[in-house]
């Protein structure tokens, strides 16, 4: 059974067919790329795929669990996760409590404890923590645990926005736009840590990406999709090379 399976996904905003018709399948384990010109629906994709927007039609189904229709939270709690084009960190919060946000559906403690201090928050509070620094020093951020996030350089809120979104613990990991605002130094950094993340968590990831250095790089297959369709989808070399691809998004 594939990890993540989409048939006819479909959304209308008005007259418009923003997404028509989207068929993909995921293996775990799978470095997969959704690419395409601006705007050719991927975000709305995601935005599908995580219940922000309910499809008009079509379906998706994560380990066998169809989940359109669920609202943002329980699709989380059923293993997909996401990060954002635009960096979307609780800047004023410390780098340990951004990631600690994302344990939101795994906290083992209720208000009334709580608000009262009693000692099953504590002990929850303690085992956090230390999940947290442990995902904190897999991205080398240990040391600036305390900093607020509004001060770290943007390569390192990059990868605080990857370790939050790992903190509830999914099985699918969804990257919008990863290297948007990168250096060449800075997206091969990025690269080796999503290889990272796949093998040391075993995770399965989908990726919206403009930069095709990095998409050629990791991604073992693509789906490109313009104007809301599917234009081609298969090996990544393969694609890239496919001449109606080229003509996509670089014009007649």
């Amino acid at each position: 059974m594939a990890l993540l399976e989409v048939k006819n996904l479909s959304i209308s905003f008005g007259g418009l067919r923003a997404v028509d018709g989207l068929n993909l399948t995921l293996e775990k384990g799978m470095l997969y790329g959704l690419i395409g010109p601006n705007g050719a629906g991927k975000t709305t994709v995601f935005n599908m795929l995580t219940g922000v927007y309910k499809p008009t039609f079509g379906t998706f189904s994560l380990d066998g669990e169809t989940l359109n229709g669920k609202k943002p939270a329980e699709i989380n709690q059923a293993g997909i996760a996401r990060t954002f084009q635009n960096i979307r960190l609780f800047k004023k919060l410390s780098v340990l409590d951004n990631v600690k946000s994302g344990m939101h559906n795994i906290n083992k403690y209720s208000a009334f404890e709580a608000i009262f201090r009693l000692p099953r928050y504590y002990k929850a509070e303690k085992e956090m923590n230390e999940k947290a620094m442990e995902l904190l020093s897999v991205f080398e951020l240990e040391k600036e645990a305390n900093t607020l996030a509004d001060n770290l350089p943007y390569g390192k809120q990059r990868k605080l926005e990857i370790a939050r979104a790992l903190a509830t613990n999914p099985k699918l990991l969804l990257l919008d736009e990863p290297a948007a605002g990168m250096n060449p130094s800075e997206t091969q950094e990025l690269m080796d840590t999503i290889r990272f993340v796949r093998d040391k968590f075993d995770m399965t990831v989908l990726l919206i990406e403009h930069d095709m250095h990095l998409v050629s790089g990791i991604c073992e297959q693509v789906t490109v999709l313009n104007f809301g369709t599917e234009l081609a989808k298969g090996v990544t070399k393969d694609v890239l090379n496919n001449p109606e691809v080229i003509k996509a998004y670089l014009g007649d």
